[in-house]
């Protein structure tokens, strides 16, 4: 009777929690989103955006007891380590923004990592350093090769993008910002990405990510940013929000023969099969904003709606699906055609861009020259220069020349924190205001330093790599930009408010390769072989001829000592018996000995 009841109870507080989820743990909103845009230069930019909001606080560790769409292993780290914000990326190939515009989503080439640690936090060195090979582990990528040398604190490049009171934000000693711009990234750094989604691979857009079809591409790029936000307008309860992003590029006219005609076949090997079980909006969405009447684009199928956008003063257009109303059993197979034979327009550039590169020769003295873009003929911009160096790098801070159109210009604020031997890295941070129609370049130089033959990488005649320039800004023109400050969303971002006037963007430089005095690494193998060959040959033969000595030996005694016991015992275990033939032996030299001793005795008779 007893056992009845306990199982009644039971099913009783099943049918609770079946009943009420939300009592147990707090509610989650999971988005999944593409966006395809047809790029001047003939590529094709892809953008996945997978969103996952939890109502939490991320400063009480309470809240993380349960899980639901939140990813456990993700929630784990950022409640254990005391973190704020994080922002990861990695990054295969560099995104050209004089040919392509802007990304929704800006990343350097390799990997990227910075962080906003809690007020909370006791010693953030160390919890630095150990939640970098956390994330090693769960990326699978080469973050803990991630050290003081590469480490920095910028005071104005990277503020929190969450919620977040003005004391702390502009107190940088809580942010830790590095990079490794020669991190290769490949499908094992995919694979733990996609098992942060709720639907993994298994359903949804997720299941375009094919790795054959992405690493073919001309650029790449995966995400995480995790950082607090308001989970209503009047921002009185908190959330805690992560941001899964892929991005990549195709070279369509060279796949498909000078066309640039695409499908979600020829981009991704297979069509879209409806949304993911758990996600509140699934959508793609297509800019078609370079629809003209010389030259129609055709979309198939129809989209479910056609939308203008008219945000900082541009006009764009966009097709969207919604994979929530469409029929699972068939597949998505959009495409996109032109009716006439492409013509690619005239590019222009956008309002700002950043090419930096080496000058120099030899292996002794260099420099490093940065060029800042302004096309905007009328408006002076105000940008923020981030440059970090290895500290092998030895930067000279007297040889800073800042010009704009061969005219001398001073930064309007500037922070110089210079490097030390195998410690630190150095870091150059300003903020510049850039002329009207102007070119701005920003020259230092430097000297190569000696390393040790230990501290050579393995592949060290390759060269060592610089990261990258970042430059970070604000327009008053929002063409072919995105809002994501207030929402990760591209919903929002795209059909937003027509009034907003400040759009911020981040942009990156390219990656530099620098040689530094290299030693021969095949001397000392040859000298190795030589001095073995050496000692083996000349000093191994005279060293055996001085110090062994040479004395007769009687055959006829037997031996005595360790070894001749050792012997004997071996011989007793394996059952030795003395031959027949040894016998014979002995007895023979017993008669040669009796023959001789009697011949003796007959002489002296």
């Amino acid at each position: 009777m007893a056992e009845q009841v306990n199982v009644r109870v039971c099913l009783v507080i099943i049918c609770l929690v079946l009943m009420a989820p939300e009592g147990l743990s707090n509610p989650d909103k999971f988005d999944e989103e593409l966006f395809i845009r047809p790029l001047p230069s003939g590529h094709v930019y892809s953008h996945f955006q997978f969103t996952t909001t939890w109502d939490v606080d991320v400063h009480d560790p309470s809240t993380f007891a349960h899980y639901n769409f939140f990813p456990k292993s993700l929630g784990q780290i950022i409640n254990k380590y005391s973190v704020q914000e994080l922002h990861l990326s990695l990054t295969q190939g560099y995104w050209r923004h004089e040919k392509w515009g802007y990304p929704v989503s800006s990343a350097p080439p390799g990997a990227q990592l910075w962080v906003w640690f809690q007020e909370s936090t006791v010693d953030i060195e160390q919890t630095w350093k150990e939640l970098v090979n956390v994330l090693s582990g769960l990326f699978c990528a080469s973050l803990n090769f991630i050290d003081g040398t590469v480490t920095v604190k910028p005071q104005l490049s990277f503020r929190p993008q969450g919620i977040a009171t003005d004391k702390y934000s502009i107190n940088s000693t809580y942010l830790r910002y590095a990079t490794l711009p020669r991190e290769n990234v490949c499908t094992e750094n995919l694979t733990p990405w996609k098992k942060l989604l709720p639907c993994d691979s298994k359903a949804g857009l997720s299941t375009l990510l094919n790795a054959m079809q992405l690493y073919n591409a001309n650029y790449h790029s995966l995400e995480v940013h995790v950082r607090p936000v308001c989970a209503n307008p009047s921002c009185t309860i908190p959330a805690l929000e992560l941001s899964q992003s892929l991005s990549v590029v195709f070279d369509q006219p060279i796949r498909e023969y000078g066309k640039q005609d695409w499908s979600l076949k020829k981009l991704f090997g297979r069509g879209a099969r409806g949304a993911c079980p758990m996600a509140s909006t699934s959508n793609i969405y297509v800019d078609i904003s370079s629809n003209k009447t010389s030259n129609l684009v055709q979309l198939t199928p129809e989209p479910t709606d056609t939308r203008v956008v008219t945000r900082g003063g541009g006009t764009s257009t966009y097709g969207v699906y919604d994979l929530n109303n469409w029929d699972s059993s068939n597949q998505l197979m959009l495409a996109m055609k032109w009716k006439n034979k492409h013509c690619y327009d005239v590019n222009h550039p956008p309002q700002i861009h950043v090419h930096r590169f080496i000058t120099g020769y030899g292996q002794d003295k260099g420099g490093i020259t940065c060029l800042l873009f302004n096309h905007d003929t009328e408006k002076s911009q105000s940008v923020i220069y981030l440059d970090t160096v290895p500290w092998y790098i030895r930067l000279y801070l007297h040889t800073l020349k800042i010009t704009t159109n061969n005219k001398p210009i001073k930064p309007d604020w500037m922070k110089y924190i210079p490097g030390q031997d195998r410690t630190r890295g150095y870091m150059l941070e300003m903020v510049l205001t850039l002329p009207p129609d102007s070119v701005t370049t920003i020259g230092i130089d430097f000297d190569r330093a000696f390393l040790k033959w230990t501290e050579h990488p393995p592949d060290a005649n390759i060269g060592f790599h610089i990261s990258s320039a970042v430059v970070s800004t604000i327009l008053q023109h929002g063409n072919n930009t995105f809002s994501g400050q207030t929402d990760s969303r591209l919903f929002p971002s795209l059909f937003g408010s027509s009034n907003q006037k400040d759009f911020f963007i981040r942009l990156y430089s390219e990656i530099l390769l620098i040689q530094l005095p290299t030693p021969d690494f095949s001397m000392p193998y040859n000298v190795i072989c030589l001095a073995c060959t050496v000692v083996a040959i000349a000093f191994g033969s005279l060293h055996n001829l001085t110090t062994r000595s040479f004395a007769p030996v009687d055959p006829n005694k037997k031996p005595t000592g360790i070894k001749a016991k050792i012997i004997s015992v071996i011989k007793k275990i394996k059952g030795h018996k003395p031959d027949e033939t040894d016998k014979s032996k002995n007895t023979d030299e017993k008669v040669d000995n009796k023959c001789e001793t009697t011949e003796e005795v007959k002489k002296d008779r």
